[in-house]
């Protein structure tokens, strides 16, 4: 009687690859390295079946650290080609590590319809505000004013926001995370990897060289009890260091309040992440400093047709009715020539000559 063998579980050095890691010493990117590695065995998914897909960036060295299979793309372009992936190979888990330069400047565009397609990817942007890889010119993410090596007098581009564009493609996934937070971090990686459609999770990452202060609001102790407001299904809207803030809704417009002196937590809103009315969402995506907290957590979570599933079953109906497909067939369906030999035809001048051009 022949015994089953039995694998062993994954640990996290299963997933360290023997590349030198070569982020500048104290980047978020380390922090984030460490959470992926932390809870993909968390996840039982086999090693040959996950894919690391980037473009270009300090963050697109991600795949060559991940002992996975890895693919290191072009500018912009990870979410078209992790498409094409997913639709062919519909039973990888596929991760695209981007950057607010590299996902929402050239590859802004493709960003968008990979969200809308509701293609199952797991996307991590992470933002710091500015390009680090080619040495701190502003990015599309950068706040207004921001003076860079591109931008010597201050930006004068109006910021974009990631979460807003998430749903505005209609993703069904839609989280945000700190790079240092790391319970937080693991536990919206986490949820962002079960997700079926596409997962778009923005984590906030420090430069330490180009941009250092960036989240210095939201990461220092001293401040973030009050800048901060974590988002929980189901309760209501409460920040602080003492607990004593919330958010009340007052019209349509979200207002900071002070529990006590009649207020209570029966009045402030209450997240409801699985609401299929994207407005909610909205207004917590429209939430910055200094006038409210950062909402941190999962903003939406809804369930749609998955991309490559509704593709693979037209495929299925064409070949009901239509028989397997013949490449070659298909070819010679259209109207064909055939271009054989020709004589060569010597060029002449204007004046009859052999195309000299008469000395001048």
């Amino acid at each position: 009687m022949s015994e089953t063998l039995i694998k062993p579980a994954l640990t996290r050095k299963d997933f360290v690859s023997s590349q030198e890691v070569r982020w500048c010493p104290g980047c978020g990117d380390y922090a984030i390295l460490a959470q992926m590695q932390k809870i993909l065995p968390e996840l039982g998914i086999p090693r040959e079946k996950i894919v690391f897909i980037s473009g270009i960036g300090c963050s697109s060295r991600f795949p060559y650290y991940m002992n996975t299979y890895g693919i290191h793309t072009i500018h912009g372009r990870a979410p078209t080609l992790a498409t094409g992936l997913n639709v062919t190979n519909p039973d990888l888990t596929i991760f695209v590590v981007t950057g607010d330069g590299d996902g929402l400047s050239i590859g802004g565009n493709h960003l968008i319809h990979a969200l809308r397609r509701n293609v199952n990817l797991n996307i991590l942007l992470f933002n710091n505000r500015i390009y680090g890889l080619t040495k701190g010119q502003y990015s599309p993410t950068s706040t207004t004013g921001t003076k860079t090596k591109s931008s010597p007098m201050g930006s004068v581009e109006q910021s974009l926001n990631p979460i807003s564009v998430a749903l505005g493609s209609e993703a069904t996934f839609i989280a945000r995370t700190v790079d240092i937070f790391a319970k937080h971090q693991g536990e919206i990686l986490k949820a962002a990897a079960q997700h079926q459609g596409t997962s778009f999770t923005e984590i906030y990452q420090n430069c330490i060289i180009f941009n250092k202060s960036a989240w210095d609001d939201i990461t220092d102790q001293g401040t973030r009890d009050d800048s901060v407001l974590y988002l929980e299904h189901g309760k209501p809207m409460v920040f602080g260091k003492n607990r004593d803030k919330g958010i009340r809704l007052r019209g349509l417009t979200p207002e900071v309040v002070e529990l006590g002196n009649g207020i209570t937590e029966d009045d402030l809103l209450v997240h409801d992440q699985y609401a299929e009315d994207p407005t909610l969402a909205w207004l917590l995506s429209r939430m910055e400093l200094p006038h409210f907290p950062v909402p941190l957590g999962i903003f939406r979570q809804v369930q749609r047709p998955v991309y490559a599933a509704q593709v693979l079953q037209q495929i299925e109906v064409a070949r009901a009715k239509r028989g397997p497909g013949d490449l070659r067939k298909l070819f010679h369906q259209a109207d064909t020539w055939e271009v054989g030999e020709q004589p060569l035809v010597a060029l002449t001048g204007v004046n009859g000559s052999n195309g000299s051009s008469n000395g001048r």
